[in-house]
């Protein structure tokens, strides 16, 4: 996974030009961010996803598989169990520990690589699938990344990614943590990846096609000060946004945080259940 200390947004519109953005710095702060806390606390629950995403690919056995991005390996999991032949990568090495804990855990042969998103340590055309559930999408260079993954790729072969959308509920989440944590100028903002047309821009001339559907992520968690507990002790964007102001600021972020919750959860008395939308995405590759 990959992103900033705090969220990455649009920068302003204005007549001025836009300022090109140190994406070293940035990289360097997002790997630290998810670093941060446990990020397969929250990470495990998307499981789903995954499971999902490896259908809509009508994944294989015997398909070479590379997950980008993977966290604590969600979608790696996912396809090794169906006896793809699957390499999960991410540049955070705490979290690919994780994932090989999973997978020892679950009798799934996988092999893990520490590897950044933007440059892939694997030659052309390497895999018949490569797949990122919620991580290439938070690269500070997309078109970059979104180059890697179909330059690995075959002839024929599919991209699939889940990405969150920018009215979704973390769409949201990452708008609320702007306004007090400014994003670095110039970043392109990662919820772009869950719009058709940023999809197009950014895979459109290695595609032979593109289908993206929208898809529904429910959090389940007992209350909003649970669901605040977890995120705000285990995921990196939101403990580092918490991390970076005073006290009284955290209190202002808290509010803003709750009523996003309060917004759109439809639990009620059952617990709290904040549906959040997101593209599950299958790109073919020419």
């Amino acid at each position: 996974m990959s992103t900033t200390n705090a969220p990455t947004m649009p920068a302003p519109q204005g007549s001025q030009a836009q300022p090109v953005p140190d994406l070293t710095a940035v990289k360097t702060r997002q790997q630290a961010a998810w670093s941060a806390g446990n990020y397969a606390v929250v990470g495990s629950t998307l499981q789903i996803v995954g499971e999902s995403l490896c259908e809509a690919l009508d994944l294989c056995s015997g398909e070479r598989v590379l997950d980008v991005a993977a966290g604590n390996g969600n979608a790696t999991l996912a396809a090794a169990r169906r006896f793809a032949a699957v390499t999960s990568t991410d540049y955070v090495p705490s979290l690919l520990e994780r994932g090989r804990a999973r997978a020892e855990a679950d009798g799934l042969e996988v092999a893990f690589r520490e590897a950044d998103a933007e440059a892939l340590p694997f030659a052309d055309g390497a895999f018949d699938v490569v797949l990122s559930t919620f991580g290439v999408m938070f690269t500070p260079d997309q078109a970059r990344a979104a180059a890697e993954m179909a330059r690995v790729c075959r002839a024929g072969g599919r991209i699939g990614m889940a990405n969150w959308t920018p009215d979704s509920f973390i769409g949201q989440l990452f708008k609320v943590l702007g306004r007090y944590i400014p994003p670095p100028a110039g970043v392109r903002s990662p919820a772009l990846w869950g719009t058709e047309e940023r999809l197009q821009e950014l895979f459109g001339g290695a595609a032979a096609s593109i289908a993206a559907t929208p898809r529904i992520f429910n959090f389940r968690y007992r209350s909003p000060a649970h669901w605040m507990e977890v995120f705000r002790t285990f995921y990196g964007p939101v403990n580092r946004a918490f991390l970076a102001l005073d006290v009284p600021r955290q209190a202002e972020l808290e509010r803003d945080m709750l009523d996003l919750l309060s917004r759109f959860d439809r639990g009620g008395e059952r617990g709290l259940v904040v549906p959040s939308e997101y593209l599950e995405v299958v790109v073919t590759r020419r």
